[in-house]
C-alpha cells in the first residue's frame, strides 16, 4: 500500500499528468469560489435582513441581542469563506475526480502496467453520478459530525475517519469500474473493505493538507488504480473477462 502511495506521488508531477493537474486545480478553485461566495452571501443576507425581520417579529426589546447575533453572523460570513473551503474540500475533490477518472487511470496503466489490458473509459454520466453522490454524502456526514467538534476534538477525528471511508470507497470503485460492472466493483470493495479503508485514510491525510489537497483527484485515483491492480492479482486473465459486458464511453 505504501509502495502504491509512493508511485502515485511520484507520478503526479510527471509531464503527462501536469495538464490534468492544472485543469483539476482550476476546476477546484472555481467550485471553491462559487461555494464560498454563496455561503458568504447567505450569511451576509441573514446578518443584514434577518435582524430587521426578527426584530419586527419579536419586538424592539430584542434589538440588542439581535444586533449582537447579527454581528456574530457577519464574522461567521467572513470565516465561512475560509472554513467552508477547508471542510468542503473532500466533497469538491470527489466531484472533480469524476471528470478526470479515465485521463488519470490511463496514464497510470500505461506507465506501470503496459503489458496488461487497459481499462474501459467510464461513461461520463456514470462517473459524474458517482462523484455527485459521494460529494453529497460527504456533506451530510460532515453536518452530522459537526456538533462533535466541541467535544474534545471528536468531530475532527470523525471528519478524518469519514473522509477516509468515503474517498476510499469512491476512488476504488471508479478504478474498479473501468474493468468490472458497477455491482461487481462495489462487491469487490466490500470484500476488501479493511484494505481499501486503510488506503482511504492515506487519501484523507493528503486532502487535509492545505493547497496540496488541490491535487487530491490525481493522487487518490492513481493510488486506487494500483490498489485495484494488486487486489486483482495484476494479471490480465483475472481482469479482461469482466470487461466483455461493458459499453465503452463516448469520451
Amino acid at each position: 500500500m505504501l509502495d502504491a502511495a509512493v508511485k502515485a506521488l511520484s507520478q503526479m508531477l510527471s509531464p503527462p499528468m501536469r495538464s490534468i493537474l492544472w485543469r483539476s486545480i482550476g476546476l477546484a478553485l472555481v467550485l471553491i469560489a462559487v461555494l464560498a461566495i454563496g455561503l458568504q452571501r447567505l450569511l451576509g443576507w441573514f446578518a443584514s435582513h434577518g435582524e430587521t425581520w426578527a426584530e419586527t417579529m419579536l419586538g424592539p426589546g430584542f434589538h440588542t441581542p439581535l444586533n449582537l447575533l447579527a454581528w456574530i453572523v457577519s464574522i461567521a460570513a467572513g470565516l465561512g469563506v475560509v472554513l467552508g473551503g477547508i471542510f468542503l474540500m473532500p466533497a469538491i475533490t470527489s466531484l472533480i475526480a469524476s471528470f478526470f477518472v479515465d485521463d488519470i487511470a490511463d496514464h497510470v496503466e500505461r506507465e506501470y502496467y503496459p503489458a496488461e489490458h487497459p481499462g474501459v473509459a467510464l461513461p461520463l454520466t456514470l462517473a459524474a453520478s458517482e462523484g455527485v453522490k459521494t460529494a453529497l454524502l460527504t456533506i451530510v456526514v460532515y453536518l452530522i459530525a459537526l456538533p462533535f467538534i466541541f467535544v474534545a476534538g471528536a468531530g475532527f477525528l470523525a471528519f478524518f475517519i469519514a473522509t477516509g471511508w468515503l474517498l476510499g470507497k469512491q476512488y476504488f470503485e471508479l478504478a474498479a469500474m473501468r474493468f468490472r460492472p458497477p455491482a461487481e466493483a462495489k462487491l469487490m470493495r466490500k470484500d476488501n473493505a479493511t484494505t481499501i479503508f486503510a488506503a482511504g485514510l492515506i487519501i484523507a491525510a493528503f486532502v487535509s493538507i492545505p493547497v496540496v489537497n488541490l491535487a487530491t483527484p490525481l493522487f487518490g485515483m492513481a493510488l486506487m488504480v494500483h490498489m485495484h491492480k494488486r487486489l486483482s492479482g495484476s494479471r490480465p486473465e483475472l481482469i479482461e473477462p469482466r470487461r466483455q459486458n461493458r459499453v465503452p464511453s463516448a469520451r
